[in-house]
């Protein structure tokens, strides 16, 4: 038996809760059972020069959404957590273009996806809707500012360091190549830099793990 709408409409509501003033009549055909998607981690959601398919409502997991330069250099431009979605595929929609950027689901996923044409009738009728969309505009265009800002001028040491007290756990399980891609640098680099912590006994290197030791030590590179 299919679950009726309102058993998709609750989880939904409760993290976009600017559906709610939406008429029901209006949100029936998107809140389909069927709409649901379920995607294991890795897959590729969208990818660019691909048009827009919808408007995601991410309702579990984590999608990063990435830039991808010619030389296969890639620079994290943020995460979408539930509740979020991403302001480049708005930003698609109401201009009607393509992606310019691809997004990866980074752990198991599951999103509804609102048809083009009802994210740009709920635009158009909705305010509060509206006004969902342009405070996720307005919040993204400050982070990407801040990652501007630390990609030309701040010194790759202190952004590592930073990136690494931001995961709050000391035993992180993680890659130098996706440090490196968070940091929109080569695995390389970011390589000599956790060798040069390593050596001054503010991190140890295991296989795919990194754990920090003197988080004091590493605070006072992140604030140079």
């Amino acid at each position: 038996m299919t679950p009726e709408p309102s058993a998709v409409l609750a989880p939904v509501l409760a993290l976009y809760p600017a559906l709610a003033e939406v008429p029901p009549a209006l949100l029936a055909g998107a809140l389909q059972a069927e709409r649901v998607v379920h995607l294991p981690a890795g897959t590729e959601l969208f990818a660019e020069r691909q048009p827009c398919r919808g408007f995601p409502l991410l309702l579990a997991g984590s999608i990063k959404v990435v830039k991808s330069a010619p030389s296969g250099r890639e620079l994290l431009l943020y995460r979408v957590e539930p509740g979020g979605s991403c302001i480049i595929t708005s930003s698609c929609l109401l201009g009607q273009a393509d992606y310019n950027a691809h997004g990866i689901a980074e752990s198991p996923l599951t999103l509804l996806l609102l048809p083009p044409a009802l994210f740009s009738r709920l635009m158009a009728e909705q305010p509060t809707f509206r006004a969902f969309v342009f405070h996720l505009f307005a919040e993204r265009i400050a982070l990407l500012m801040q990652l501007v800002e630390e990609v030309a001028f701040a010194r790759l040491d202190r952004r590592l360091a930073k990136l690494l007290l931001a995961k709050h756990d000391d035993v992180l399980g993680v890659t130098h190549q996706q440090l490196a891609e968070e940091l929109g640098s080569v695995r390389e680099i970011v390589s000599r830099l956790l060798k040069g912590f390593a050596a001054q006994g503010l991190v140890t290197l295991g296989r795919e793990q990194v754990t920090i030791l003197d988080r004091p030590g590493l605070q006072a590179i992140a604030a140079v």
